[in-house]
């Protein structure tokens, strides 16, 4: 189906508008001055703040919490059940918002997008920090997550638009602070809450949020005082010419689901976060069974964390540079497989290594995050494959902690648990064979 182009946004138009006329041009094109160069050029400075602490805020909500869940607990007076629903929230939310983002994203635009994310955001995050009940602790969450679901989804494919010609060094950033804003808040939420409070430990990070917003309102404020996009202006810059390039790619006309690429993508992430969940959850508890401290455990998931970093910096500028880097997704296996064995059989033999093996070995995700732009055309394309595969994603990450949990409580032993870790890295490998072959989604449209 053919989506028409807002005059906001630059998204798709439907197939059959015909090319300009140079007449058409002279007529139409708003008059670019000296003075309306400099402010165009300037948002684009904007639009990468507001891509970078945007970035930033996609994981508050869940690791701000999660360190405070049994000082929460004694306080409104909830226990494991409710612990539970709170750790299962956020790729709930994320499945949800990824499958709605791409139709708020064609109504309003990608820049409006993401700047009612990170409102959503602060919101959530603020209403939280104020629950007087669980109640309004869930409510809180859901607001924030809500805006944070938002925001995985839109923030691809503004990459896209703005930086196609950068997109493995806008990837490399932008995944970098996504996992610094998952370790910071885990490290600083005990120490603040014991300062000052967990009201104020938690509700701090909306300061963040709003700081993400404002780029996204200078951007538009910019926009109107222009009067052009800067989508339009920077994509007419990039390709020395007087259209966009989504006016003559072809528009979408087909859906997601229907291709193996699709499907490909969304079973790599899905496996990878489905993994990554399940090990936030019960990594501290294997180990304390096993005869390390409460705190060696908190570390343990700190160096998980961390080894984010690592893949950030450099899975994507690895990425751009192969046609089909199907190698990463082995070497991602091979890791996981290790660790996995290595925590079943050996959990304090070599704890460090086993920890790190199975960090590194979630480096699909930012590789996942980055073949969403080096596997379409368009940013109408990125929206639709990053909304689908981190929708059906997230939902299939939703089954981690609980299926894991459920095959503990029911064998009393890890084995069993394990195993279906270790069938979701199989899946992992076969959903990374599809995604990684060096083909367009519009192309299969």
């Amino acid at each position: 189906m053919g989506y028409k182009k807002p005059a906001h946004a630059g998204f798709l138009v439907a197939a059959g508008s015909r090319r300009p006329r140079d007449s058409d041009r002279m007529r139409k094109q708003p008059p670019h001055s000296a003075s309306t160069r400099p402010r165009l050029l300037q948002g684009r400075l904007l639009v990468l703040a507001g891509i970078l602490l945007s970035a930033v805020n996609l994981r508050t909500a869940v690791t701000s919490i999660t360190p405070l869940l049994d000082d929460l607990g004694r306080v409104f007076g909830f226990g494991a059940s409710v612990a539970g629903v709170l750790g299962m929230l956020p790729s709930a939310a994320f499945a949800v918002f990824g499958v709605a983002t791409p139709a708020i994203a064609r109504r309003i635009g990608l820049e409006r997008a993401v700047l009612a994310s990170m409102l959503l955001a602060a919101a959530g995050l603020v209403l939280r920090s104020l629950a007087a009940g669980t109640g309004g602790l869930l409510a809180g969450s859901i607001i924030a997550l809500a805006g944070m679901g938002i925001g995985n989804v839109v923030l691809p494919p503004l990459v896209k638009r703005y930086f196609a010609d950068r997109v493995g060094a806008l990837s490399t950033l932008y995944i970098t602070a996504l996992q610094l804003g998952t370790i910071l808040p885990a490290l600083v939420a005990v120490p603040v809450a014991a300062a000052v409070g967990w009201r104020i430990s938690m509700g701090a990070w909306a300061l963040l949020a709003i700081a993400a917003a404002l780029p996204w309102i200078g951007v538009l404020r910019i926009e109107r005082r222009a009067g052009t996009t800067l989508a339009r202006y920077h994509e007419r810059a990039v390709t020395k010419g007087d259209e966009a390039p989504e006016l003559v790619a072809p528009a979408a006309r087909g859906r997601v689901w229907r291709t193996s690429l699709g499907w490909g993508m969304t079973l790599m992430f899905g496996m990878t976060s489905l993994a990554t969940y399940a090990m936030f959850t019960w990594l501290p508890r294997l180990l304390t069974e096993a005869g390390a401290s409460p705190a060696f455990g908190g570390a343990m998931v700190a160096l998980y964390s961390a080894l984010g970093l690592v893949a950030a910096l450099s899975i994507p500028a690895l990425a751009v540079r192969m046609p089909n880097p199907l190698p990463i997704v082995l070497a991602c296996v091979a890791c996981q497989s290790g660790g996995f064995a290595g925590l079943l059989l050996a959990p304090m033999a070599l704890p460090l290594l086993w920890v790190s093996l199975v960090g590194l070995g979630a480096s699909t995700f930012p590789l996942g995050l980055t073949l969403i732009n080096l596997r379409t055309r368009t940013p109408g394309g990125s929206a639709a494959l990053s909304g689908f595969m981190q929708g059906v994603g997230y939902t299939l990450a939703c089954l981690g902690p609980l299926l894991f949990g459920i095959l503990r409580e029911a064998t009393h032993g890890w084995a069993w648990p394990f195993a279906m870790l270790g069938a979701s890295v199989l899946v992992m490998a076969v959903g990374g064979w599809h995604a990684c072959k060096p083909r367009v989604l519009e192309d299969a449209w």
